[in-house]
């Protein structure tokens, strides 16, 4: 009886299953007793995005030294945000030498690396690299904007592949050359990356202009294909390119740049000469007020309009005047005038 009841109760709870998915608009398996069904509630994985096979296996280190500003910081992230293949790490101490991060590369696993170096608290140079053989380059980083700044609009799949597009300069000077291959070997996402996606829509573009790398990031809208700017943007001014990896012989160096240090000098120099300029001004104004006035001649018809003045009779005085009392009390006044009349009448009667 007891095993009837069992069956009983499983007869019934499939029923129930079935009306609950019939009830629910959903498919019921159908199939023997031996075939087993799925119920309702579960849900399947769905698989991995990238299908193929995952073979370049480059890695980009991404990290800064010691002294860095906050927009600096920002930007770091940013790149961190867009580069599915990048790698970060702890900053690094001003006291230790460059060459020390091909062994943090290394125990980072990485083959390519993207250093900060900040100097002075306002001067911001950053290196590109391919560890350990090299090359490597140094750019002086300048008109950073970042990510969460309002100006940009645009927006993209995270970890999404993006397009590299570079100005024809780029292959027409042989340091360029070079440049363009360390920027694809460094920004481009490998394919079948395990945490990219397998969607373009966005650019970066490398813009030469004015003897600088301009960076631009864009969003390819698929409507029109036309572009709306993420960000983050900076310009590049190429210092050297470097055999080695942070250091070696130097392969080219740029003739056009000029050191933070000296653009501030130079800066200062000009406002020097502005001041010294206005002050010679104000020393050569008070000489020409200072200087001899010419005299000029005079003219003998001033005289013909001037009329004499009328000669006063000078009256002289042969009795010396009497003094007046000072009486500062106009009482006091009163009295001695009171007194002066009384004696005058005396005298007289």
């Amino acid at each position: 009886m007891a095993a009837k009841r069992k069956r009983g109760a499983l007869a019934a709870g499939k029923a129930k299953r079935a009306r609950s998915a019939s009830s629910a608009g959903e498919a019921v398996p159908e199939g023997g007793p031996g075939e087993r069904s799925v119920p309702p509630q579960e849900y399947s994985i769905p698989p991995p995005v990238s299908q193929g096979k995952w073979k370049n296996k480059e890695r980009v280190l991404i990290f800064s030294s010691r002294g860095i500003n906050f927009r600096t910081r920002h930007l770091m992230q940013d790149l961190r945000t867009l580069m599915p293949h990048s790698k970060a790490d702890t900053k690094m101490d001003r006291k230790d030498q460059l060459f020390v991060i091909n062994e943090v590369c290394e125990m980072k696993n990485c083959n390519k690396c993207i250093f900060f170096e900040a100097k002075k608290k306002q001067d911001l140079y950053m290196w590109l690299s391919n560890t350990p053989q090299g090359p490597s380059a140094k750019f002086l980083v300048q008109n950073i904007h970042t990510l969460a700044e309002l100006k940009m609009t645009g927006n993209c799949l995270r970890g999404s592949r993006p397009l590299l597009s570079f100005d024809p300069i780029f292959d027409r000077e042989p340091h360029y050359a070079l440049l363009k291959e360390l920027f694809i070997q460094i920004f481009s996402t490998p394919q079948y990356h395990p945490k990219s996606q397998p969607f373009v829509d966005h650019v970066f573009t490398f813009t030469v202009t004015d003897e600088r790398i301009w960076f631009r990031n864009y969003q390819i809208i698929e409507e029109d294909a036309s572009l709306v700017e993420i960000g983050p943007r900076f310009v590049l001014n190429l210092i050297k390119i470097f055999q080695g990896s942070f250091g070696g012989p130097t392969l080219y160096e740029n003739p056009h740049y000029q050191s933070p240090n000296m653009h501030r000098r130079l800066i200062r120099l000009s406002v020097a000469a502005k001041f010294r300029e206005k002050q010679q001004v104000k020393e050569v104004q008070k000489i020409k007020k200072k200087g001899t006035k010419v005299l000029v001649e005079e003219d003998p018809t001033e005289v013909v309009f001037e009329t004499p003045a009328e000669e006063k009779p000078v009256e002289i005085q042969l009795v010396k005047p009497e003094s007046k009392p000072i009486v500062k009390d106009k009482k006091k006044l009163r009295k001695i005038q009171r007194k002066k009349q009384k004696k005058l009448f005396r005298t007289e009667g």
